[in-house]
Parts: structure tokens; sequence; C-alpha cells
């Protein structure tokens, strides 16, 4: 099984994804892609069996993920500020993983219902949702 983990700007949300999904499931593959290089490496910092950078990276991983996890701005064109382009979002819209997006209000997209949530709850409902994915909840 393929985890993908994408994301963008710091890297902050993928870092915690990383770090909570490696914790849960040892010995699952965790394949991270940043869109610049420096969400990438605080991914890989934080445990990813592998990762690359930008927008190649997320079309040809997109292709080979299992499950694909992610802020929903990785379906998004030109969200997050910018760094998601559309190719990118496609990429990952039409690949036929399973996609665990999770609902940031940002960059004029406005999810009802996820400014209830805090940033620590919606990282540790995709990880159960991950571990359900992989049977092993």
């Amino acid at each position: 099984m393929i985890i993908l983990i994408i994301d963008a700007q710091g890297g902050g949300i993928g870092r915690q994804l990383v770090s909570s999904i490696k914790q849960e499931l040892p010995d699952v593959e965790l394949l991270a892609v940043g869109t610049n290089a420096a969400a990438t490496a605080a991914m890989l910092k934080a445990g990813a069996s592998s990762a690359a950078t930008g927008e190649n990276a997320v079309i040809v991983c997109s292709g080979k993920a299992d499950i694909i996890v992610g802020p929903i701005g990785i379906v998004i064109a030109d969200s997050m500020l910018g760094e998601i382009t559309p190719k990118m979002a496609l990429a990952v819209a039409q690949s036929r993983a399973k996609r665990i997006l999770i609902p940031f209000c940002y960059c004029d997209n406005i999810i009802v219902g996820a400014e209830t949530a805090s940033t620590t709850e919606l990282i540790q409902k995709a990880v159960a949702k991950v571990q359900e994915l992989c049977g092993a909840s």
C-alpha cells in the first residue's frame, strides 16, 4: 500500500500527517510530495519513506498511490497561494487512489462546517481514515 501525502507552503500539515501516520502504521510506505523544497523537507524530516518536489512529482506519484492525503486545496487549481497548478489538481482528482482531503478554509475556499474543527482534530480524523483504509483500525 502506497500512501502519498501532498502539501505546499511550509509543509506543516504534511509534516503532521507523516508523523502521525508513521506512528500508527510504522510499516506503511509513505511517499511525500511537496510543491516546494521546504514542504518536501518538512515531510522527509518527519519520517516519509521517500520524497520528491514539484508538479511532475505530484502527477507521477498520484498515478502510483493507493491513498492520497492532504489539504483539500490539492484538488483546487491555483489554491494554496497558487502553488497547486491546474495539472497537479487534475492529477490528484483523476487518480485511482482514495483521497482523504482535510477541509481547511483558506485561499478564498470556504468549506462550511470545517471552521468548527481544530487542525489537531482534522489530522486525527485523517489518520483514522487512513488506518481504516489500510485495514488497521
